[in-house]
């Protein structure tokens, strides 16, 4: 190869180097300009979710209406229950009046200031009591959410875990009102379902009530119930029955008579003047014991149901209850099993009445167990 040639030659590799420098120049302030886009492009994705979050998908809620006389003697159960479900249920406590949920009163922090505003003294037998009732559904109405109202005494507890309850609940259109009167032990729990019409042997009718509510519309059954929105407004807005309740649902001269004990008649009553029976299912998810006839302790005697104490708080008796998947219409002759989404289950959700000392051996001993399924028994 002579000088010229070579000389040829080594322009060429010049001029190559060059463009090939100017074409990885171009590249990496391409490869850089689109990186500088791209992350212009999330900080503007970042900016528009900070401006514009999601909407946040709330869940239907449950309603938890507590009619306490002062504190809640139970929270501590209930905070365990209520653990990572905030967004499915509201509290609500009507205790007395000027009585306030804090620190001081409470150890759960899921009852701070739950208390209600507008509370009311409530004198047991009297028409107080449905007004307090009145007054927990007006106040939970309010949030659109709430879509199940349930009434709990300050002795109830759970018996499952919140998952279990709320699909139960949530499973049906219907609300759960016992309207009957109720005894029972063992796996049956048994109606007389006659009591829930005219209950003249107690006198509890005053047919002074008639004609608003005629006897053939009275009705007899537990307190605790569950009431759909649709039925909670009804109660709420109800200008009629009540004032009747307050008139006529009182005792008489001191006696007895005529004092129909009105939270065991008022819901059901007025479900039945309505004609919205057939939105109910004919029991309460509460268990109570009234069976006590047998009893040597006269404290428990009368009309009050068992409070059970220390030394009744074992798994044998959470199980009797949770046990019970059926009931028995006395006078109808009829047995009905307890359903939920078509399949057989429990009749019960909750359970009263509890002591402090009682609920707290259940924790203690890992017999209620709110974590991992169904409470453990």
């Amino acid at each position: 190869m002579n000088r010229d040639q070579m000389k040829r030659r080594s322009i060429q590799q010049k001029i190559y180097c060059r463009w090939k420098t100017k074409i990885f120049s171009l590249l990496l302030l391409s490869f850089g300009f689109g990186s500088l886009l791209l992350m212009h492009t999330q900080y503007s994705r970042i900016n528009m979710f900070m401006l514009f979050p999601p909407p946040f998908v709330q869940m239907p809620k449950i309603a938890l209406l507590f009619i306490a006389r002062n504190r809640l003697p139970l929270d501590i159960v209930w905070d365990a229950f209520l653990q990572g479900q905030e967004y499915k249920f509201s509290i609500f406590v009507h205790s007395r009046p000027g009585f306030l949920f804090n620190k001081a009163t409470t150890k759960s922090a899921y009852f701070y200031d739950r208390q209600l505003n507008d509370s009311i003294q409530v004198d047991w037998g009297g028409a107080s009591m449905i007004q307090a009732e009145r007054i927990l559904l007006k106040n939970a109405l309010i949030d659109p959410w709430n879509e199940r109202f349930v009434f709990l005494s300050d002795s109830c507890i759970p018996l499952y875990n919140f998952s279990y309850i709320y699909d139960y609940i949530m499973s049906t259109s219907t609300s759960f009102v016992d309207r009957s009167e109720t005894s029972g032990s063992n796996s049956t729990w048994s109606y007389n379902a006659g009591s829930s019409f005219a209950d003249t042997k107690e006198g509890r009718y005053n047919p002074k009530m008639d004609p608003v509510i005629p006897v053939h519309n009275w009705r007899k059954g537990s307190q605790w119930a569950v009431l759909t929105r649709k039925h909670a407004e009804v109660v709420v807005k109800d200008d009629t029955i009540y004032p009747v309740f307050q008139q006529h649902c009182k005792p008489a001269d001191g006696s007895k008579e005529h004092n129909c004990i009105p939270d065991e008649h008022y819901v059901q009553t007025l479900l039945a003047q309505e004609g919205l029976e057939g939105e109910i299912t004919r029991r309460t998810l509460t268990h109570t014991s009234w069976d006590i006839s047998s009893s040597k302790d006269r404290e428990r005697r009368g009309w009050h149901p068992v409070t059970y104490k220390f030394s009744d708080a074992t798994p044998m008796l959470l199980q009797s209850i949770k046990d019970i998947d059926n009931v028995y219409y006395e006078t109808e002759y009829r047995r009905e099993w307890c359903s939920s989404k078509g399949k057989l289950s429990p009749c019960f959700l909750f359970a009263r009445k509890f002591t402090r000392p009682a609920a707290l051996r259940f924790l203690n001993t890992s017999v209620l167990a709110f974590n991992g399924g169904l409470i453990k028994a």
